[in-house]
């Protein structure tokens, strides 16, 4: 997205949308309980930018806020920025191909809530940046009460993202996500103490941070590189390395070829 750094946003080889749709064809099949959920979302002539706004409607109206009126406001926001479409198709992807209990798209679209509240952000960073701030900010915090991960609507984050389980995730402000990075719940890229400015950590393309990471402070994690679950991170990391402990130290150096974010090798 324009306001990222060291971000390509490139579309998908095959967008997922085609896919979803004969997914969606043999789910109402299976179960009919599901028919209306599902023909909603993915209606003949419908596409993935549409199904994205109505899902996060149903799932982040409040109170006096209602979900046909946020389903406008998300479909606007989406279809006047393709990137977020693109990212979304990207993000889509990465769950697909990297979490083995996801068995479809569409699985992932209705059901995973990590893809969900990343999808929240995408809108609510895109306010942010056109300076409404306070809508922004409540979206980013019903996403946060509805579907577990708290990412600031400032927080700049690539594509082919997958926040697993969501359970528990803190991106702060200032933080950076590149693309192709994998992220486990409980995770933790947080500033130090009650300084202002550029604070929160910068994480580069292909890593991945394992389940209970805290990452703090204004550090680099270097691309390819891997942290270990649980660790405590307060150094910048270099490229293709795996850290571990409290508070995190190389254990080892890898294939400058791998992709931990891809691979989801979880080993030290």
């Amino acid at each position: 997205m324009e306001s990222q750094e060291r971000i390509c946003v490139e579309p998908p080889e095959v967008s997922p949308w085609d896919t979803i749709q004969v997914e969606a064809a043999e789910l109402i099949e299976k179960e009919p309980l599901l028919r209306n959920l599902v023909s909603r979302l993915v209606c003949k002539g419908g596409t993935l930018q549409q199904a994205l706004a109505i899902r996060l409607a149903d799932l982040l109206q409040a109170p006096g806020v209602r979900a046909a009126d946020l389903a406008d406001l998300f479909a606007e926001i989406v279809s006047g920025n393709p990137t977020i479409a693109i990212c979304a198709a990207r993000d889509l992807e990465a769950v697909r191909t990297r979490d083995p209990a996801c068995e479809t798209y569409l699985h992932a679209l209705i059901n995973f809530k990590g893809f969900q509240a990343l999808q929240a952000h995408r809108i609510a960073h895109r306010l942010w940046l056109d300076e409404r701030t306070e809508l922004a900010s409540w979206i980013s915090n019903r996403a946060s009460l509805v579907l577990g991960p708290d990412i600031h609507p400032a927080a700049r984050i690539g594509l082919g993202i997958m926040l697993d389980h969501g359970s528990g995730i803190v991106i702060g402000e200032t933080a950076v996500v590149e693309s192709d990075v994998s992220i486990l719940q409980n995770v933790t890229l947080g500033g130090t103490g009650k300084t202002g400015g550029d604070r929160h950590p910068k994480v580069r393309q292909g890593v991945m941070i394992g389940a209970g990471a805290k990452v703090i402070g204004n550090i680099e994690i270097g691309e390819f590189s891997k942290v270990a679950a649980g660790s405590v991170v307060l150094k910048s990391v270099p490229p293709h390395c795996t850290v571990a402990g409290v508070p995190a130290q190389i254990v080892r150096i890898h294939n400058a070829a791998a992709a931990p974010a891809i691979s989801m090798d979880q080993s030290i």
